[in-house]
C-alpha cells in the first residue's frame, strides 16, 4: 500500500508533519504510520475531487458527514464495500490528526465531533487444549524445515508473541538456558517474554540442526535459494509464518485456519483459564491498555458458566 500525499497544500504539509510526529515522537510502528498515511491521503484526495480547498478550515462537520457517506458506499475492484471496522479506522485517523492539530495550537474542528461507528463486539478465536496439541504436533521433525516449523509453533504458543515480533528476532536475542528474552512491541514498548521448557527444547534442537551463520532466529530453508544472500534476505517473513500455520491447520483438520494471532489468543486464554490475573496477562501480551486485554475475559466468563452449568447440580 503506497500512498503519496498530494504536495503543495496546507493540509498535506500538516498531515506530513503529523505522520512524522507518529514516527519520531510517538514511536508508532511503520505499519501504523503507513496505515494512517493511507487513510489521510484518501481523505485529502476526496476533498480535492469535491472541489474543496485542502485546508484545515475545510474540515467541517458537514464535510465529514459527506466523506463518511462516501466511505460507506465505496466499492473496490472486486465489488466489495469497506467494512464498518475499516470505515472506523478512517475516522480514528482523522480524529487523531485533529487532536495533534489542537496540541499544536492550530484552529480546527473539535475532534470529538467525529463520531466513531458502532462495531460489533470483537470475536476472539482461540484453540482448545486438544486443538493446540494437534497443531503443535503436526510438523515432522525429520527435516530442518519441520524442526523450524515445530519451533515456531511452540514459541508462538509459549510466548504469545505477535508475528512481527517473532520474525524480527535474532539468534543472540534469545537466552535458551534462562528461557526468557526481551522484545520491543507496538509503540516501542519493551517487555520480557518467557519460554516453556518444551519450547526452549525444540528451539534449541532447531538451532543445533542449522549449519549456517545467519543472524535471524528463523530463516528460509530451500535448495533454490540464491548464493550470498544477506541476513534479512534469509529472514522468514510474517506472511511466511502465516502460511506455515495455515498449512498445519489444514493438515490436522482444525475447525478454522489458525493464524499467529489465534495462537496469541490461545496463549492469553490458556493463562486466564488457569487462574492468571488479567494485569499479568496484559503485561505478558504487551498491551498498552487493560481494555485491550479484557476482550479475553468474555471468553473465560463463558467457560466458567459452562463449568457452572455442568457441575452445579441445582443450576437448572
Amino acid at each position: 500500500m503506497q500512498d503519496n500525499l498530494p504536495k503543495n497544500s496546507e493540509l498535506s504539509s500538516k498531515i506530513s508533519a503529523f505522520l512524522e510526529y507518529l514516527e519520531v515522537e510517538k514511536g508508532s510502528s511503520s505499519l501504523t504510520v503507513r496505515n494512517y498515511r493511507h487513510y489521510l491521503t484518501r481523505f485529502l484526495l476526496w476533498l480535492e475531487k469535491q472541489g474543496l480547498k485542502p485546508t484545515l478550515q475545510s474540515i467541517k462537520p458537514e464535510v465529514i458527514h459527506n466523506y463518511r457517506l462516501y466511505l460507506s458506499r465505496l466499492v473496490d475492484k472486486d465489488g466489495r464495500t469497506l467494512s464498518r471496522k475499516t470505515q472506523g479506522y478512517h475516522s480514528i485517523a482523522l480524529r487523531s490528526f485533529l487532536k495533534w492539530c489542537l496540541k499544536n495550537d492550530l484552529e480546527v474542528m473539535a475532534p470529538e465531533k467525529i463520531e466513531l461507528p458502532k462495531i460489533a463486539e470483537r470475536q476472539v478465536k482461540f484453540l482448545t487444549g486438544k486443538e493446540v496439541d494437534r497443531l503443535l504436533n503436526a510438523p515432522s521433525l525429520s527435516t530442518i524445515v519441520g524442526k523450524r516449523d515445530k519451533a515456531i509453533l511452540e514459541v508462538l504458543f509459549s510466548t504469545g508473541l505477535r508475528v512481527s515480533e517473532l520474525v524480527s528476532l535474532n539468534r543472540d536475542n534469545v537466552d535458551i538456558k534462562r528461557r526468557e528474552f526481551g522484545v520491543v512491541g507496538k509503540g516501542g514498548r519493551a517487555r520480557v517474554v518467557f519460554l516453556s521448557s518444551r519450547a526452549a527444547s525444540y528451539l534449541d534442537e532447531y538451532l543445533k540442526a542449522r549449519e549456517d551463520s545467519f543472524k535471524p532466529l528463523f530463516i528460509r530453508h530451500s535448495r533454490n535459494l540464491a548464493p550470498n544472500l544477506k541476513d534479512n534476505q534469509m529472514r522468514l517473513t510474517a506472511r511466511s509464518v502465516q502460511r506455515i500455520l495455515k498449512k498445519y491447520s489444514r493438515k490436522v483438520k482444525l475447525p478454522f485456519d489458525a493464524t499467529p494471532h489465534v495462537l496469541r489468543h490461545s496463549f492469553a486464554t490458556d493463562l486466564l483459564m488457569a487462574g492468571a490475573d488479567i494485569r499479568s496477562v496484559q503485561e505478558m501480551l504487551g498491551h498498552k491498555n487493560i481494555q485491550t486485554t479484557q476482550i479475553y475475559t468474555h471468553v473465560t466468563h463463558r467457560h466458567l458458566k459452562e463449568i457452572y452449568d455442568t457441575y452445579h447440580g441445582r443450576s437448572s
